[in-house]
């Protein structure tokens, strides 16, 4: 009797893998971070062309969703460096056994979490 495949993905029941998740994050945050390059740009101009200028750059920054977004642009920043030395330990075929490679995964997640959630703080 031969298998009956499914007509269509039911992509809820899907469920990748973490190292999977961090490789997809991995791309996300590079993308994010380079799509993001003109408005950090106009940002940094803005903090140094005059004091004018730099009084604007400050009422936009302490906007709360203009905070966010930053926060999330930090966010993208450390998931992407940690993840980025975790791909190249795996280039150089350390941390390959399945065990290693999902603890070193839940590790990026983590750290660049926590070192979110610090530089943040400290820069909020």
């Amino acid at each position: 009797m031969q298998k009956q495949r499914p007509k269509h993905l039911d992509l809820p029941k899907i469920r990748l893998p973490i190292p999977g998740v961090v490789s997809i994050l991995h791309r996300v945050s590079g993308a994010a971070m380079f799509l993001s390059i003109p408005f950090v740009i106009c940002l940094l101009q803005g903090s140094l062309s005059s004091a004018e200028q730099f009084q604007t750059f400050k009422a936009v920054v302490g906007h709360p969703l203009i905070k966010v977004i930053l926060l999330g642009l930090l966010w993208a920043f450390m998931h992407h460096a940690a993840a980025g030395v975790r791909f190249l330990f795996l280039d150089m075929h350390k941390g390959t056994e399945l065990h290693t490679a999902r603890a070193t995964a839940k590790a990026v997640i983590f750290v660049s979490l926590v070192l979110t959630v610090i530089v943040g703080a400290i820069l909020w």
